[in-house]
């Protein structure tokens, strides 16, 4: 999904203080992130994507079942994912391809804890996909990966989370419907997966399933 500066900044290499203000807008829903770290959501709720517990299409903001201490928000195609201050994932929506993370491709109305991740500063909802920055720096990936989005050297689906191969010093990531970039702390960007229209920035329209520095 296509990220407006206020989802860039909230991608920064420390978590925001919790109670910041925020906001991301997906394909088919949008959230709010509340000064008390709690989150509020609208749209289309047909796959779980609004973590209110029941499917609807909402016109007013709702709350979000469950959940406390959110620091930063990204919402995907129809799914969700949050970060919580004690560095822990959550997630909820549609779960096609794995992109909740917790081992399964069943959906989810409500949120639930990503398996095997701690320590996370920085989230990001693609169209299918899920990133995660770690703060040893490493980014992890999970989800739909037909195009190597996950940037692990397959293009295998991940219902788990998996470590981005050969990327250290990661500060910042985001991911777009089949493609994803990562920002590292020298100031250099990386990209992976779709290339047909050139997103990769390498001068070339090759998928890639591995990262690459943006010329």
């Amino acid at each position: 999904m296509i990220r407006w500066l206020l989802i860039v900044l909230a991608m920064s290499s420390a978590p925001t203080a919790a109670g910041d203000p925020s906001v991301s807008a997906g394909g088919w829903h949008s959230l709010a992130l509340h000064a008390d770290g709690t989150l509020r959501s609208w749209g289309d709720d047909s796959a779980g994507a609004l973590g209110i517990g029941r499917p609807l299409v909402s016109s007013s903001p709702l709350a979000v079942a469950g959940l406390a201490g959110v620091i930063a928000v990204s919402a995907g195609g129809n799914h969700t994912v949050a970060l919580k201050g004690d560095g822990t994932v959550w997630t909820w929506g549609n779960n096609d391809n794995g992109r909740l993370g917790d081992g399964s491709t069943t959906r989810r109305l409500l949120p639930g804890q990503v398996i095997g991740l701690t320590g996370v500063t920085a989230i990001d909802a693609g169209g299918g996909h899920s990133l995660a920055v770690k703060s040893d720096g490493t980014l992890w990936a999970w989800g739909t990966n037909g195009n190597g989005q996950l940037g692990d050297g397959t293009n295998t689906d991940r219902s788990l989370p998996v470590q981005v191969s050969g990327l250290t010093g990661i500060v910042a990531a985001s991911g777009g419907s089949y493609f994803s970039l990562a920002l590292m702390s020298d100031g250099t960007v990386w990209s992976f997966g779709w290339n047909g229209l050139g997103q990769l920035g390498d001068g070339t329209r090759a998928d890639r399933s591995l990262p690459g520095q943006v010329s």
